[in-house]
């Protein structure tokens, strides 16, 4: 089939379907390979030949992918299936969850994550990943924070994007392959109580301003299917708000691919009140512009009666089916639908020396280093390590939730990393000192023996796989209480001590930063995790992460974020009638961008050419950097900006640049960042894209806090 006979063939095929038929197209069910949701499809295969499904998901393998396209190839119009899975950070070969990865700052390493994750997902059979997640959250509670970039809607965007292209890729149909789904659309990150599935409640602006551009931007990188969220905004269950899916995202956005809702959603708005029967969800879905309804099959059996009865359009349904019969164009699977089924190519891709190293590599620069306060890091390789706590053993919790096709075995776990890294030259001691929730008197004796017996002890600590993800909301983010008696026991040997953290989220560890002088924040680092760990413990790599997500001191702080907007009433600590609290700082215990390395630079003075700026003018921030010490140093110099006075309240920083800088023993180096009118836009009143004459300051350092700045004013037109 030539490609320019595209559009007549799909339009030829459309033209000989019947309802029943087009209706399949817009129906994604599920197989039993693994279980993300809590309804099953049935007998999948019959339901396939009787061309009742347009797409699977959870089977992956060439083997098993191949056996459901040959079924659906019997079907009368021998239309190929496509295949999707949640691939949220890698398939075979795991990477560290995207919140980890997101901390490296590190745009080129996303890409090529995800194009690995893509090269691995398409060699199982796979055409469909339903990945980025690109919600932003101001609240650690909420379990899927793990699965997103964090706090930060600018550095989302970026990532966003970087995630997209890399899945993507340039060709749809090149077998490596695969096509991205953003999700939730939209708002998903904000439940009300930090609660998983909840009701969001917010003002336009802070959606204009803080949720969309994550998802804007994925749309603009072309990603090509968009899922809807699970929650309500404005009254209205996202997979059916019209205002939502048509009148933003395809009209305004130009979004020109197709929308799925997620797991059951569509049934779902009967318990959100909104829909009397599966009948009247399906009808309010469609309308709204939905084009696949996973799993609930409400659109298979409902709608055929709808138009009978003329209250939905046969057209209507013809738009969904051809957007979807043209991504499988694209995607080569009417030339070759079995081009993804290759069992040596995916022998040869899966888990080969090439994805081992990136793993690796991620890890290490996805590794945060909170604390180092008496220089503890990095280990000398000698001398007898205790590595002691629930999850130092543990394999399956180094690879976090939404594992793919992951495989605990094929991982290195903390204690592995440790052994490996010093071979000959030391001693590790293991033990497990508690469960991940509950004391055992018996553990604690075994590893308080342990700490006697070491020169240090590495303690880690933490949340196993299934305390974060979906449907893993807490209202505690401290460590378990267990954890915390281990931790007291350990810290009484007098040994020094190094902390450890894994995890899924920003923890609250207030009383950890006052015990512990070291303290690294792992996440779940994936399938070279506990190498990675090694590498940064040891120094062989220096940590270069920064925090996407501030870690707050306590939990009533939560929500909350770097990026506040000012109050008329700002933190004074002498004022009494002033924005604080009685029992806390304001500030984050560890903020945004925060993220310590083996050494220290220097910042000068920020310069500012020139001061007055007209518009479509550019402004040049420059600031000296220095490396005072006698190693190497790499870190992330930041520029944030603050609109001093404009026609509606701006945040009291923005993050709008950075730069990873490498410094040798005793070098410096002038570190420049260019802002345009680009940089100072904001949706004005209206909600239009304005860049307003006035004051401004820009800001520069190695977190969101330590920061030094400069103002410079940007003209109006008449001036």
């Amino acid at each position: 089939m030539a490609a320019m006979n595209k559009d007549t063939f799909l339009r030829d095929l459309l033209n000989r379907m019947t309802v029943k038929e087009k209706l399949g197209q817009l129906n994604l069910l599920t197989g039993a390979m693994d279980a993300t949701g809590m309804k099953d499809s049935g007998d999948l295969e019959a339901k396939i030949r009787d061309g009742h499904c347009g797409a699977v998901l959870n089977v992956y393998t060439p083997a098993a992918t191949r056996a459901l396209q040959e079924a659906a190839l019997t079907a009368p119009l021998r239309i190929p299936l496509l295949f999707g899975y949640d691939v949220i950070h890698g398939h075979r070969t795991i990477f560290p969850i995207p919140l980890g990865l997101a901390c490296s700052w590190n745009l080129k390493l996303l890409e090529r994550c995800a194009r690995a994750a893509a090269a691995e997902s398409a060699a199982d059979g796979l055409h469909w990943v339903y990945s980025p997640m690109v919600d932003i959250s101001h609240d650690p509670r909420w379990g899927r924070v793990a699965e997103g970039a964090g706090e930060d809607p600018w550095l989302g965007s970026l990532i966003a994007a970087a995630l997209v292209r890399g899945y993507q890729g340039n060709d749809l149909s090149d077998p490596a392959a695969v096509i991205a789904c953003v999700k939730h659309f939209a708002l998903y990150g904000a439940p009300s109580g930090g609660r998983d599935y909840h009701t969001v409640d917010m003002s336009r602006r802070e959606m204009e301003e803080t949720y969309f551009p994550p998802y804007r931007a994925a749309i603009d990188a072309g990603a090509r299917t968009v899922m809807t969220a699970f929650n309500v905004i404005d009254g209205i269950p996202a997979s059916a708000n019209r205002g939502l899916l048509t009148d933003l995202l395809r009209d305004a956005w130009g979004f020109n691919g197709w929308i799925v809702t997620d797991y059951t959603a569509v049934s779902e708005m009967k318990n959100h009140g909104t829909a009397a029967t599966d009948a009247d969800a399906a009808r309010q879905s469609l309308a709204a512009g939905v084009d696949m309804d996973m799993v609930s099959e409400a659109f298979l059996t409902e709608l055929p009666e709808l138009v009978k009865s003329g209250q939905v359009s046969e057209e209507s349904i013809n738009t969904a089916v051809m957007r979807i019969l043209q991504t499988k164009w694209d995607l080569g699977l009417f030339q070759d639908p079995y081009a993804r089924c290759d069992e040596a190519r995916a022998q040869a891709v899966h888990l080969n020396p090439e994805m081992r190293a990136l793993a690796r590599e991620a890890a290490r620069e996805s590794i945060v280093l909170l604390k180092n306060d008496d220089l503890t890091l990095p280990l000398a390789k000698h001398g007898t390590i205790a590595l002691i706590g629930p999850l130092a053993e543990s394999h399956r919790d180094m690879l976090g939730c939404w594992i793919a096709a992951g495989d605990p075995a094929e991982t290195a776990s903390p204690l592995d990393g440790l052994r490996e890294a010093l071979g000959n030259t030391g001693r590790v001691i293991s033990a497990k000192g508690c469960e991940i929730h509950s004391p055992n008197d018996e553990l604690r004796d075994e590893a308080v023996r342990a700490a006697a017996l070491a020169d240090v002890v590495i303690l880690v600590l933490g949340e196993s796989a299934d305390m974060y993800g979906e449907a893993a909301s807490r209202t505690d983010i401290r460590l378990p209480k267990a954890q915390r008696r281990l931790a007291k026991r350990i810290l009484q040997t007098g040994k020094p001590v190094v902390l450890v953290t894994m995890g899924g989220r920003p923890l609250e560890l207030s009383k950890e930063a006052r015990d512990f002088p070291t303290i690294i924040h792992a996440w779940a680092l994936g399938t070279e995790g506990g190498r990675a760990l090694a590498d940064v413990i040891f120094g062989d790599a220096a940590p270069v992460g920064k925090l996407t997500m501030g870690f707050p001191r306590s939990i009533g702080q939560v929500p909350m974020t770097y990026r506040e907007k000012p109050t008329g009433r700002p933190f004074d600590a002498a004022m009494h009638y002033s924005s604080k609290y009685l029992d806390c700082p304001n500030d984050a215990l560890f903020p945004f961008g925060h993220g310590l390395t083996y050494g220290e630079l220097e910042l000068g003075e920020l310069q500012v050419d020139p001061q007055e700026v007209p518009p479509g003018g550019t402004v040049t921030v420059s600031v000296k950097i220095t490396n005072p010490g006698p190693r190497e140093v790499t870190d992330t110099i930041q520029l944030y900006l603050r609109d001093l006075v404009a026609s509606v309240s701006r945040p009291v920083k923005e993050l709008s640049g950075f730069e990873r800088v490498t410094l040798a023993a005793g070098e410096s180096r002038v570190v420049s960042f260019r802002i345009t009118d680009a940089d100072l836009s904001f949706p004005g009143e209206d909600f239009k894209p304005v860049v307003e004459p006035g004051d401004f300051e820009a800001m520069a350092g190695t977190s969101s806090v330590d920061l030094k700045g400069v103002r410079f004013r940007r003209l109006g037109d008449a001036e």
